[in-house]
């Protein structure tokens, strides 16, 4: 491996960086979409083995009071090998500074970002613009109110 860390994005193939997103696998995130949510971040990270692109991370952030780490993606080849913690590591370096870190992790991957220091919140809430498909996968729970 001949491994590139890259902390801007002015070199950035969109169109591969969302074939790296299917092949992770998170899902469908179009070229456009993409390019718009990493020039909207203020921290990123993509690693390139040689010319292509193999990870990436990103993070928004203020400036001071809070930092929220997203988009966390590894080919599947090179999963298991570091590579991932160390994008974590790298934003959370990035983030230094803020009064929290934030991070938003699929449902089965808690441990992951457990070992990298991060607590589990338990009066963080979410709107996501599918909500019965995030219930479905478990990222929500189906709790009024009153239950809470």
């Amino acid at each position: 491996m001949n491994l590139t860390w890259s902390f801007d994005q002015s070199k950035t193939d969109w169109d591969e960086l969302s074939e790296l997103y299917k092949l992770a696998p998170l899902g469908h995130k179009s070229p456009a979409d993409l390019e718009t949510v990493f020039s909207n971040s203020r921290f990123k990270c993509f690693v390139y083995d040689d010319e292509t692109l193999i990870g990436v991370g990103r993070a928004l952030a203020d400036g001071l009071d809070c930092s929220y780490i997203c988009d966390i993606a590894l080919l599947p080849n090179y999963q298991g090998l570091g590579l991932g913690k160390k994008i974590v590591q790298n934003l959370i370096k990035q983030s230094y500074g803020h009064r929290k870190i934030i991070l938003y992790a699929n449902p089965g991957k808690e441990g992951f970002y457990a070992g990298l220091g991060f607590k589990k919140m338990n009066t963080a809430m979410a709107i996501f613009q599918d909500q019965e498909n995030a219930l479905i996968k478990g990222i929500i729970s189906d709790h009024t109110a009153d239950s809470l």
